[in-house]
């Protein structure tokens, strides 16, 4: 469940980057994880020794453009502890480690993290590389769908599509009501702050949007310089 989780949350950088490249840091992260774990084994030599199987090295290399890219949006104390809202991820992959056996599942672990190490120095400039549609749209469903709110239904006239004379003859008389500005949602600003957006850009493009969050990471990942 905790993986779940974290996978469903990770997504986030889906958003940050764009499907293309998500997709490619899915298949480097998966591919890199595995290639250490069987190095590693081939080196201890250890017959007996298993590992939990699992998306470990996806979820763990995660964590490392989580650590760096994401910044902190709240921090509070409790009992005089330090915490802040990156700390329940922590704690959720903390978690997943500690689910079976510490050490079967801390090398898939470790692996996975050093997958997501070499990936953000941008080696061989694997962060510029790109997929055909078809391959970006198969690893699309590899994970679960992307959070956001779903498209409002669209308004109907009670008097049909095609408005009667009587009727074009009231909106004339009567000019709609232009609507007013919505104020965003507190926590929809929050979540696209977390991803790294500035707190300012990310109110006007969810007022631009009226507050559909897909479309408003839309908005400002356009608007960013590439």
């Amino acid at each position: 469940m905790f993986g779940l989780y974290l996978l469903y949350y990770f997504r986030v950088f889906e958003r940050q980057i764009g499907s293309n490249k998500y997709s490619v840091f899915i298949l480097f992260s998966i591919t890199v994880s595995f290639l250490f774990e069987v190095l590693t084994l081939a080196l201890l030599k250890d017959p007996a020794m298993k590992l939990t199987s699992g998306p470990y090295g996806l979820i763990f290399a995660s964590f490392v453009p989580f650590y760096f890219d994401i910044p902190v949006s709240t921090r509070f104390r409790v009992f005089g502890v330090h915490f802040s809202d990156k700390s329940f991820i922590y704690l959720a992959g903390l978690q997943v480690l500690l689910i079976s056996s510490l050490n079967r599942s801390l090398l898939p672990g470790m692996c996975g993290i050093l997958a997501g190490s070499l990936y953000r120095p941008n080696f061989f400039r694997i962060r510029k590389a790109k997929f055909p549609e078809f391959i970006t749209s198969f690893f699309s469903r590899l994970s679960l769908p992307s959070m956001g709110n779903p498209p409002a239904a669209p308004s109907r006239n009670v008097l049909g599509s095609i408005p009667s004379h009587a009727g074009r003859q009231a909106e004339s008389n009567y000019p709609l009501p232009v609507p007013s500005t919505i104020e965003p949602p507190e926590d929809s600003i929050a979540m696209l702050v977390s991803m790294g957006f500035d707190r300012n850009s990310a109110r006007q493009a969810l007022v631009q949007a009226r507050n559909d969050i897909n479309a408003a990471t839309n908005i400002l990942l356009e608007a960013q310089p590439h």
